[in-house]
């Protein structure tokens, strides 16, 4: 007999999907939540193509980041609809970024020592203000700009929210303007 769906134990099941990569648990949780994911996504927009995409993207990340889950935070649903969001939110940025221009294939000119060594020097200003800012802050801008990672999959590597991976990633970004200027 089927387990009523408010009696279903969402959390002992990923619990089994992260400590035994369970597949049966995964099945559960991707026949329940797969479609009302996908059903949440277009409602509030998405094509049937992309929310399909980010239906699949979430499933995929409850599999693979099951330990990042922490029960004592918010529930599975919660948890899924975030990754969702956040997916969204990731794939509407994706879609609004410009073409670059056509690129001219070919021998680069050669740049002038000048050129070469303001460069050089811009680069070890940016070392040495990244060096300086405090270790939270410039571990976060390291994440973002060198890993190429965004803030929400940044929050669910490290466990902080959102909100404030989004405030120490600001707040470094403006000492380096002033250190750099």
């Amino acid at each position: 007999m089927a387990t009523p769906e408010d009696e279903t134990d969402w959390a002992g099941l990923l619990q089994r999907v992260r400590d035994d990569a369970d597949p049966a648990a995964f099945a559960q949780l991707f026949r329940h939540f797969a479609p009302r994911v996908k059903a949440f996504l277009m409602k509030s927009g998405a094509g049937a193509a992309l929310a399909e995409e980010c239906a699949q993207d979430v499933m995929a990340v409850l599999w693979q980041k099951a330990q990042l889950f922490d029960p004592a935070r918010a529930s599975v649903a919660t948890w899924v609809y975030t990754i969702a969001r956040n997916r969204r939110i990731d794939a509407l940025r994706k879609a609004r970024r410009a073409e670059p221009e056509e690129l001219d294939w070919g021998p680069e000119p050669a740049p002038d020592q000048a050129e070469a060594l303001a460069a050089q020097e811009e680069t070890e200003r940016l070392a040495r203000a990244l060096g300086a800012l405090p270790a939270p802050q410039r571990t976060l801008i390291e994440r973002a700009f060198y890993g190429d990672l965004s803030h929400s999959e940044i929050a669910a590597e490290t466990g902080l929210p959102l909100g404030t991976i989004k405030s120490r990633i600001r707040l470094a970004l403006e000492k380096l303007r002033r250190q750099m200027s």
